[in-house]
């Protein structure tokens, strides 16, 4: 049963805007400060973000243009340096051009100093940094300010999801979305509700809260958006062919959505249309170069036989990597991951480390086991490879993970059977690791016949020893019916009056 969804009126609020996360309260008068814009396309942008959808690329651009010129004109207006500041994350995550990431950084800490208490507007746009910047600790700060300050206002809510899921806090996650869910609807609401389904496993409530929110979605860009998370639950169950049908839909929706292009060259790759697939993947890296897609791209090419190009594609993720890390990115767990199969992963080791105790996530935790399985400290990856299966998603990934380290452990029935579950759960999931995971069921072979006893070695058969019985011949050879009357005959032996057991 889904979670009923309380709805209640956000917009009535004479005065207010919505931006980022944000519901920021907009005085009516003159006075120095801004005020509500008209519903042209930086309105059209404040009401998109703030209701949690992205916006479209020239209403942000014009949101932004409006909210400098504000701020240059009024440099106290600590309203308007919120809603710039966000509206730099925005645009920041939309075009993977993380330059806006400073400057959103500056605008809403100089809206925090001009005033220090009451503005929720500011924090909840700096948990939306730190999480775009994947910083959980940050984010769970600013976020829980955000709601202490303002626990009837929705929009801090989600921010707060995101931080929680990223350090593990399942409790935490829990609690946001109930509060989430009491305080706002609509598709922002579902596709976030979707998402934690997800996470927990729940697949058809995932698939039912999600296709919900696309349903939902009007605007361009946020119906792309909504799209592309259907798109994606499809292809974590294995579905490439579904999974297709909404990238390309998301795709018709705008065409700039980058994480759709990526997407549908997974899927493409999957069905066996590797050209396509490569000339999605460039698409996307051209025109939004992130080291995830780098990353994709290089196995691809890799699972192709395409060695050089591979490579060229793991030097281009290590180059945007560090120029992320000049921005304030943490991709910890993607370099870790990446160096673990691909470079030293002792190294990974160190790194992912570190970063599973600053966010204890169960992606994190199987990124370290890996890493440590790949270093030679199977038997301490597996401990934290079999958390993250108890504790997140379902995965392909993690049952491939814990398969393949139980097998260098020699728990061959255990590897059996979750590196079958990584081929049930999504038979596309890697071009390298499922051929890896059936050449390694392929030499494992079917377990032998007889269950469990057979594939364990027998205990050894205790010997019991009995005292050897004394010879009778007279008593044998006497009929049965005859009584035995000596007390030292029936001390010695069992006695002749007992019915002996059938054999």
């Amino acid at each position: 049963m889904r979670p009923s969804v309380k709805r209640v009126l956000i917009g009535s609020v004479a005065g207010s805007v919505v931006l980022g996360g944000v519901l920021v309260l907009l005085p009516a008068d003159g006075g120095g400060k801004a005020k509500p814009p008209a519903l042209g396309p930086a309105g059209r942008a404040m009401a998109a973000v703030g209701t949690g959808a992205p916006a479209a690329l020239p209403d942000l651009a014009a949101l932004i243009g409006e909210r400098e010129a504000q701020v240059r004109a009024h440099p106290g207006d600590e309203q308007s340096w919120a809603v710039l500041g966000s509206a730099y994350v925005a645009r920041g995550v939309r075009t993977a051009d993380f330059a806006d990431f400073p400057k959103a950084d500056r605008a809403l800490n100089t809206s925090l100093r001009a005033k220090p208490e009451g503005n929720p507007e500011a924090l909840t746009g700096l948990a939306a940094l730190a999480n775009a910047r994947r910083d959980f600790r940050s984010a769970r700060k600013w976020g829980e300010l955000a709601v202490k300050q303002a626990p009837k206002r929705w929009t801090a809510y989600p921010a707060l999801i995101d931080a929680y899921s990223g350090l593990g806090d399942a409790k935490g996650v829990g609690r946001a979305l109930e509060s989430l869910q009491e305080l706002g609807s609509g598709s922002a609401v579902l596709a976030r509700s979707g998402q934690v389904y997800r996470d927990r496993g729940w697949r058809e409530d995932a698939n039912a809260a999600l296709t919900d929110a696309a349903a939902l979605a009007v605007a361009p860009a946020a119906k792309a958006a909504a799209l592309n998370r259907v798109a994606e639950l499809a292809w974590e169950r294995g579905e490439p062919t579904v999974a297709l049908r909404h990238y390309d839909a998301a795709l018709a929706a705008d065409a700039g959505h980058h994480p759709s292009m990526a997407g549908r060259g997974r899927a493409l790759a999957a069905l066996g249309r590797s050209s396509e697939a490569l000339l999605a993947y460039r698409s996307a890296l051209t025109k939004h170069p992130l080291p995830e897609y780098a990353l994709e791209l290089g196995e691809l090419y890799e699972s192709l036989r395409l060695v050089p190009a591979a490579h060229a594609q793991y030097d281009a993720l290590r180059t945007l990597v560090k120029q992320e890390r000049t921005r304030g990115i943490n991709n910890e767990r993607l370099l870790g991951l990446f160096e673990a199969d691909h470079g030293d992963a002792d190294a990974a080791v160190g790194r992912l480390t570190a970063e599973y105790k600053r966010h204890g996530s169960p992606e994190t935790a199987d990124a370290l086991g890996w890493a440590l399985h790949r270093s030679g400290e199977s038997e301490a990856g597996l401990k934290l490879v079999t958390k993250a299966m108890d504790k997140g998603p379902r995965s392909a990934l993690f049952a491939f993970h814990r398969g393949s380290i139980e097998r260098e452990l020699q728990y061959y029935g255990a590897a059996r059977r979750h590196l079958n579950e990584a081929l049930r759960i999504n038979p596309y999931f890697s071009p390298l690791a499922v051929p890896e995971a059936e050449r390694a069921l392929e030499a494992l072979g079917e377990p032998p016949e007889g269950g469990p006893a057979e594939v364990y070695a027998p205990e050894p058969v205790r010997q019991v020893s009995r005292p050897a019985p004394r010879l009778r011949t007279p008593a044998r050879a006497q009929p049965r019916t005859q009584p035995r009357t000596q007390p030292s005959q029936r001390q010695s032996a069992p006695s002749a009056t007992r019915t002996a057991p059938a054999r």
